[in-house]
């Protein structure tokens, strides 16, 4: 369910700061209320493959960092100014905890842990007032391109692989965005040569038994 703020058009719109999956796939209910996508605009944070997320068995995910990782030239959604603050933050949290269509809200929680998504928010950034995005925490041990491979590739050949939320199909969606990690050059190296192929592609491919 949308929750607009109809009192006031004139109000500044909200941007959501898009760096990973969120360009290419904002969800069902984000969609239609973009009205922009400004690119080029520099995260103010650091981000790394530092997160296996469970909704896409156990694929690496980027999240923002303290420790390694870089800035990336990320995108900012920009929403029609008919949503309020709320309204985007509910969108956002639903979009990321496979909420979307459903009458949940996003609460913010006093003290996170590491699993609970939380929704920040920027002030002054691609020429908007508010930008909002996610964060995680990271829970991947012992990080490595290795560590890394492995549980791209191990996705690629479960459920995931088939429904192209798999770690490989996401190493190549922010790829196609211009966007890379310290750690990229390396985690894909370590997939071709996990799967014995030359490109990303054919290891996807392979990982789904369609032969290369």
């Amino acid at each position: 369910m949308f929750v607009f703020n109809m009192g006031n058009l004139d109000m500044a719109s909200i941007g959501i700061l898009a760096y990973g999956s969120l360009i290419d796939d904002p969800g069902i209910e984000i969609q239609p209320l973009i009205v922009e996508q400004r690119a080029g605009v520099e995260t103010p944070f650091r981000i790394e493959f530092a997160r296996s997320s469970s909704t896409r068995n156990g694929a690496p995910t980027v999240i923002p960092v303290e420790n390694g990782g870089s800035s990336v030239l990320a995108s900012i959604l920009v929403l029609d100014k008919v949503v309020s603050l709320v309204a985007a933050e509910d969108l956002l949290w639903r979009r990321e905890t496979r909420n979307e269509c459903s009458e949940s809200h996003y609460k913010r929680a006093t003290k996170p842990n590491l699993n609970k998504v939380v929704v920040k928010l920027l002030h002054d950034l691609g020429g908007l007032d508010l930008v909002i995005y996610t964060s995680l925490g990271p829970n991947i041990e012992d990080l490595s391109p290795t560590k890394l491979a492995d549980l791209a590739v191990s996705s690629a050949r479960a459920k995931a692989g088939k429904e192209g939320t798999d770690g490989i199909s996401y190493l190549l969606s922010l790829k196609r965005q211009g966007i890379a990690t310290p750690l990229a050059p390396a985690y894909e190296s370590e997939i071709l040569r996990l799967t014995k192929t030359l490109t990303l592609e054919s290891a996807l491919a392979k990982c789904q038994g369609k032969g290369v």
